[in-house]
């Protein structure tokens, strides 16, 4: 007699945030960080979830601030990683800009903050990009759990 029945690891669902983030709503990023945080409350080695909340921070605030849209943050944790895709409506690519300590990110005298989020993520998630769509684009970044 053959089992047609799938295994419970088969059955399990991949655990995954998806969120709404509104047009120029700030108060998104501690909210979405927390939600993150909870998603990976049992994920990956020491520290590996609070590098995917700064760079989450990172990517939602880029979208809520740079662009005049709302913005789609996903988080899907797979048996390869962690991937957080954050989602906007505006077709322009960002742009890694190494911040200068008397230059913002438009050249202007400021106080340095600026045009060092997608530097953080080249730095330290192990995958990222960006990937355009027929109308805007996802930028996105991959960690993997550390476990050994």
């Amino acid at each position: 007699m053959e089992d047609n029945t799938d295994s419970a690891v088969d059955q399990a669902p991949v655990p995954q945030l998806r969120r709404r983030l509104e047009r120029a709503d700030l108060g998104a990023v501690p909210e979405t960080r927390k939600a993150l945080r909870e998603l990976l409350r049992h994920w990956g080695r020491p520290g590996r979830s609070e590098v995917a909340e700064l760079l989450t921070s990172e990517l939602v605030t880029n979208a809520l601030v740079h662009t005049d849209h709302d913005a789609v943050f996903t988080a899907v944790v797979g048996p390869r990683g962690l991937r957080v895709e954050v989602r906007d409506f505006v077709a322009r690519r960002p742009r890694v800009c190494v911040a200068n300590a008397n230059a913002d990110a438009n050249g202007d005298a400021g106080d340095g903050t600026h045009g060092r989020g997608l530097v953080l993520v080249q730095s330290l998630a192990d995958a990222w990009g960006v990937r355009a769509h027929g109308v805007g684009k996802s930028v996105w970044f991959e960690l993997d759990g550390g476990i050994v």
